[in-house]
């Protein structure tokens, strides 16, 4: 059956922020591939969660070249969808990839060279069948190669219309300050940063927040529900079917204390009284800060992204639930 967006995906305005200094606007809540988009996993489940986000106004979609896995299958997958579902959609979506992370054998598979961003995004590109995508991203700094290079690498990707903007991810904020100022020395200013954010997870307070705050970049925050933790997943154990259950490369059961779960109990009886799932007060904290303009969410099951989307109903917080929350992350409450 052919697909129909829904009609009234774009009925809430306000579900849009501008992303820095640019014209560009995002979605507060955008839709990360990392997981759950690999050729091992379901593609009608994986076609039905990029539908329903489509649907709720998501028009953000990030990949990175080695997501799957095996590496690269995310973005053929994407690549599938996007040409049987969304061949007539393109200029309403915002797609983005990455490289940095190790993808092939070999000394040009990882890092930051130019010979590696390059050929990794022309890998991307065929993947998903695409002539280009909105931002390349460096995924990761390189300690071997010069700044000056991969920031090149970048400009190279914009100027020649393979990416529309140039962003950054994982970057310090010393090392963001000196590429964006290569970057605009280039033409091609810095457009967004992807950096990791939670509640169990702050190390971005205060100096990159404020080192993006100066420089008018955007911020698309990746794990913001903590890789689950920050979900009412595990309350009552390890489903076998959550990440602790089934992928222990990025969370272990082990990661699943006691003392985690005590906050986010905590956590969830404060969410509750606002009216809002756990995982949606999460979202609403992250998206707390005005530099940051998205929460990338996964998703394994199209449900979830209904849950997740339903905290932009309700994203502003009194100064005592802030402190509350301040006081069970510290475990004073």
């Amino acid at each position: 059956m052919s697909y129909m967006p829904a009609a009234n995906r774009y009925d809430h305005p306000e579900f849009y922020r501008r992303c820095g200094r640019s014209g560009v606007m995002l979605p507060v809540i955008s839709l990360g591939l990392w997981h759950n988009f690999g050729a091992v996993d379901d593609f009608d489940n994986a076609r039905a969660i990029v539908r329903r986000a489509f649907d709720s106004g998501i028009t953000h979609f990030d990949l990175a070249n080695n997501y799957g896995p095996p590496e690269g299958s995310a973005e053929e997958t994407f690549g599938r969808i996007l040409q049987q579902d969304f061949a007539g959609h393109r200029d309403e979506l915002i797609i983005t990839t990455k490289a940095g992370y190790y993808m092939w054998p070999g000394p040009y598979g990882e890092w930051g060279s130019r010979k590696s961003l390059l050929a990794s995004l022309d890998q991307s590109l065929r993947r998903m069948r695409l002539s280009y995508v909105d931002i390349f991203y460096s995924h990761r700094p390189d300690p071997e190669t010069p700044l000056e290079e991969t920031m090149g690498a970048l400009a190279h990707a914009v100027k020649s219309g393979k990416a529309l903007y140039a962003g950054l991810s994982n970057y310090s904020p010393q090392q963001t300050a000196e590429a964006a100022g290569l970057l605009r020395g280039l033409g091609t200013p810095c457009l967004v940063h992807q950096p990791r954010y939670s509640m169990l997870d702050r190390r971005i307070e205060p100096e990159l927040l404020a080192t993006l705050k100066q420089e008018q970049i955007g911020a698309v925050v990746f794990s913001p529900l903590a890789k689950g933790l920050l979900t009412d997943r595990y309350f009552g154990g390890i489903p076998a079917d959550s990440r602790a259950g089934h992928d222990p490369r990025f969370l272990k059961p082990a990661d699943v204390t006691e003392a985690v779960l005590s906050r986010t109990k905590r956590l969830n009886e404060l969410a509750r009284s606002r009216g809002q799932t756990l995982a949606q007060m999460a979202l609403a904290w992250v998206l707390r800060h005005p530099v940051i303009t998205s929460a990338l969410i996964g998703a394994s099951r199209p449900s979830q992204v209904d849950d997740c989307v339903g905290a932009a109903r309700n994203l502003g917080f009194a100064s005592e639930e802030l402190m509350k929350i301040d006081a069970i992350l510290a475990g004073d409450a």
